[in-house]
């Protein structure tokens, strides 16, 4: 993850933003909402211009993009001559499933605006916005060090209904600080921290030693294939209510320069929210009754160089994108001519479709994601 990255980026963008965000769920519907559990996903870093374009054909080279692989096959493995299918091939998931089933909001394209409200567009403040439902000027640095805000996810945990139902799991050691882990008593998952402890069964103990003996190439950052098999063992073994997923390998690879790895792991991504997705709807606690929110913590820049990196001096880093898809969300695709939606939005959205009202406790919290828990447009 990149270090403290200062701004001039103008606080009021929030008011505008905030101003411009529709009625709460809960608000919008008299009808009882069908979700029981939401899951949160956020992949780190990844532009929104990949996600609604595909692979960038600028940087598919060794000059500009830092592709080792073979350039031939490379190319064949992500171009394609059509937008649609060439956003596919990278995000296979997310177009063949999310966008048909949910909604995905964040092609300027098609006048759809996605934004961070924060003005630092990096990631402890990115996650921390999505996670209280407002920027805190506060959070101006990766090394922050533990989240004096009380997320959503820890409010939600000290409901009778969801206590011990509420659990994170994300590549990246901070977020044991980004959660309050020591205050907030969350089960979190986080970095190169052994996932599995006391008497162990064979996988298990397969799984801790590669946690011990893989080389890293980051040591606050596992790979994402790691975590992915505690998540998924996990999820099957305690069936959490609520759950936080973070990838951030994309990430990492943007900063290394690696425009070839950026790509893989987004795809792989893809496939490990695919995977969770179906195993949860494979399980009768979950099927038909789980939403999926799908995001970033942050934009990158644009062109040769700045593609590499963020914050507000790299233009752009402040677009993301987001997506939907559960059973109190219409199935309305790809967004086009609407309001513009902002990070802030996620963590009443969370509530709302949980029933419950996180703005009531924390009112300077943005109202919740339009269009969800509605039957209207």
């Amino acid at each position: 993850m990149d270090k403290f990255v200062r701004s001039t980026f103008p606080i009021g963008l929030v008011v505008l933003l905030a101003s411009m965000a529709l009625t709460a769920a809960t608000e919008q519907t008299s009808e009882p909402l069908k979700t029981r559990n939401v899951v949160l996903i956020v992949l780190d870093g990844v532009r929104w211009q990949e996600l609604f374009t595909g692979a960038d054909p600028t940087l598919l080279n060794s000059e500009h993009g830092g592709v080792w692989a073979d350039l031939n096959s490379f190319r064949k493995e992500f171009w394609r001559d059509d937008v649609a299918e060439r956003r596919r091939v990278l995000f296979p998931f997310l177009w063949d499933v999310v966008a048909k089933q949910g909604q995905i909001f964040g092609n300027q394209a098609r006048g759809s605006v996605a934004r961070v409200a924060n003005d630092k567009a990096f990631s402890y403040p990115g996650y921390n916005e999505m996670l209280i439902g407002h920027p805190d000027p506060r959070i101006d640095s990766n090394e922050y060090g533990p989240n004096p805000n009380v997320s959503v996810f820890e409010w939600l945990n000290s409901d009778p209904d969801l206590r011990g139902k509420v659990a994170v799991f994300g590549t990246w050691s901070a977020f044991t600080d980004i959660f309050n882990q020591k205050r907030s008593g969350l089960k979190i998952q986080a970095g190169w921290e052994l996932p599995e402890k006391g008497n162990l069964t064979p996988r298990q103990e397969v799984v801790n030693e590669l946690y011990r003996t893989l080389t890293r190439y980051d040591d606050t950052d596992v790979f994402g294939a790691l975590l992915q098999i505690p998540l998924l063992d996990y999820v099957s073994r305690e069936h959490p209510r609520v759950l936080f997923v973070g990838f951030g390998e994309t990430d990492e690879w943007a900063h290394s320069g690696r425009y070839d790895l950026v790509l893989r792991s987004a795809r792989e991504n893809d496939g490990f929210v695919q995977q969770l997705w179906k195993t949860m709807q494979a399980l009768p606690e979950y099927r038909d009754q789980t939403t999926f929110i799908i995001t970033t913590d942050h934009g990158r820049g644009g062109g040769l160089e700045e593609w590499k990196n963020h914050g507000m001096e790299q233009k752009g880093s402040e677009n993301i994108w987001l997506a939907v898809m559960g059973p109190d969300t219409p199935a309305l695709g790809e967004r086009s001519n609407v309001d513009p939606v902002v990070q802030s939005q996620i963590a009443q959205t969370i509530a709302a479709l949980l029933g419950k009202d996180y703005r009531r406790t924390f009112p300077e919290a943005a109202p919740a994601l339009p269009a969800i828990g509605t039957t209207t447009k």
